[in-house]
């Protein structure tokens, strides 16, 4: 059995945290958390991940975590972390392997008493729009030229084919298109990957989720959001850029470990491998991930139109229309005020939510008011929230907050200890309808193998990197 480490954990405030910077350290950590989620991410031995990160070139502030962070890759999830432009490094494992992992929502104008009824029509017929679980294929057959077309233009691909209209587009984190992206440096093998995934759902935590408008906490934010009372049906898309992203990520890991070995060597952690952010092997994977991103936006664009035409074909005079679609895996070039001076730093956010606040230039028009929608998606049983994004965020932790529930068991615990008839059965009494590809995949999922995403968003809301607006509770869930 592993020795329980110490940390010399100090709190700065409430449900902020704090490592000190010492030995190789060049910032202190910062963990933002309750005193329940603090000690959640201390029994999951994350903290270790939280102080390599800080001990990176050229890491900017702090090396951040969020109420939802949990064992990860190299870095936990839920941490953010950035680069100082000219002397940091840019690193996969702190990007994460689904890059653009991220989340849609849709606003419609139907009530809860129309859709119940239909609901397991509904569930039924996207399940066979939406291909979901893993390896599953798309209809769509894309040429290679075509395939490269998408990894450049992202979600504006779909809608030059006739998928979703320029308002999806308006109200996607950077318009569904990081102009970055480069095809070429995206591997043959991660294309093979990808060609036919275009508008699939893949597995593990994805799902397409048929949401009730639960609660309102502000009112005003909510309507300029287009959600106007409680009972209100909405839905939520969450995945990535399922194989592409996983085979960008995993080549250029292999060729840092082959460029640079001094560098791995150095590393308290392989998996925290980097290359130093002008090197050919960083711009060559910050344009491939550029690309795998746009493949992610695309796909969930793809998604969100064909939920859209299962709608107005089960029920009428219906409208969904996008309220936002957010990254949580991946890097920005980003310009903050460090130490008195405005520095451009690559935002590395691995589980996490951009959270721009009012007036930001990133954010669409009609959002300047209020900030942006950050979307933080529950576990299958559980809420998801609305949130909008502050200055505050901009000032404390790079504009970021958290971005879901966060593991508390790993996939293998979660089918030892549940199985998913069970759980299928179980949601049904409280009126939650499940359809999933597998019973493995409900089982890993299972709303006990996660955090309390009501007091991860809590967390938020009381620092003030991400203010409430909504609470989604599930009435339908099409699962992987």
């Amino acid at each position: 059995m592993q020795a329980e480490k110490k940390y010399k954990i100090k709190k700065i405030e409430k449900n902020v945290y704090q490592i000190d910077k010492e030995g190789p350290m060049k910032v202190p950590l910062r963990i933002f958390a309750s005193e329940k989620l603090l000690k959640k991410i201390e029994e999951d031995d994350c903290i270790q991940q939280g102080i390599n990160a800080a001990t990176m070139p050229g890491i900017q502030k702090y090396s951040i975590m969020m109420p939802d962070a949990h064992l990860g890759y190299g870095v936990s999830v839920g941490a953010v972390i950035a680069f100082d432009s000219e002397t940091g490094v840019i690193s996969p494992g702190a990007t994460g392997f689904d890059i653009n992992c991220g989340v849609r929502l849709l606003s419609t104008n139907l009530s809860t008493k129309e859709v119940e009824p239909k609901i397991k029509q509904l569930l039924d017929l996207i399940f066979q729009a939406v291909p979901s679980g893993v390896g599953r294929h798309s209809e769509i057959r894309l040429t290679n030229n075509e395939l490269d077309n998408v990894l450049k233009e992202g979600a504006n691909w779909a809608v030059k084919k006739g998928y979703g209209n320029e308002d999806d587009i308006k109200h996607c984190e950077e318009y569904g298109n990081l102009k970055n992206a480069d095809p070429s440096k995206v591997s043959n093998k991660a294309k093979e990957r990808g060609k036919n995934q275009l508008g699939t759902l893949g597995a593990g935590n994805h799902f397409v989720e048929i949401q009730i408008v639960d609660k309102i906490y502000n009112k005003e934010t909510a309507k300029s959001f287009g959600i106007d009372n409680e009972g209100q049906i909405c839905v939520m898309i969450h995945c990535g850029s399922r194989g592409l992203g996983h085979q960008v990520c995993s080549d250029y890991l292999r060729l840092i470990e082959d460029k640079y070995p001094d560098i791995m060597k150095s590393l308290p952690d392989k998996d925290l491998a980097y290359a130093p952010v002008n090197s050919k092997v960083a711009t060559d994977y910050f344009k491939a991930m550029n690309a795998a991103a746009n493949f992610a936006w695309c796909n969930r664009h793809i998604i969100a139109d064909n939920v859209r035409r299962i709608f107005k074909k089960v029920l009428k005079n219906v409208e969904l229309n996008t309220v936002y679609d957010v990254a949580h895996n991946i890097i920005k070039l980003e310009e903050y005020k460090i130490d008195g001076k405005l520095k451009k730093v690559y935002v590395h956010r691995k589980g996490a939510t951009r959270a721009f606040g009012p007036a930001k230039e990133e954010i669409p028009e009609n959002y300047k008011k209020t900030g942006q929608p950050v979307l933080i998606p529950g576990s299958m049983g559980t809420a998801s929230y609305v949130l909008v994004g502050t200055n505050k965020a901009i000032e404390n932790t790079f504009g970021s907050t958290a971005h879901g529930a966060g593991r508390m068991m790993s996939r293998h615990a979660a089918i030892r200890n549940y199985r998913g008839e069970e759980i299928k059965n179980e949601l049904e009494k409280r009126h939650i309808y499940i359809k999933g590809a597998s019973w493995k995949g409900i089982a890993e999922e299972a709303p006990l193998a996660y955090k309390d995403v009501d007091e991860v968003v809590k967390v938020s809301h009381e620092v003030g990197i991400g203010n409430l607006v909504v609470r989604l509770i599930p009435l339908g869930v099409v699962k992987g």
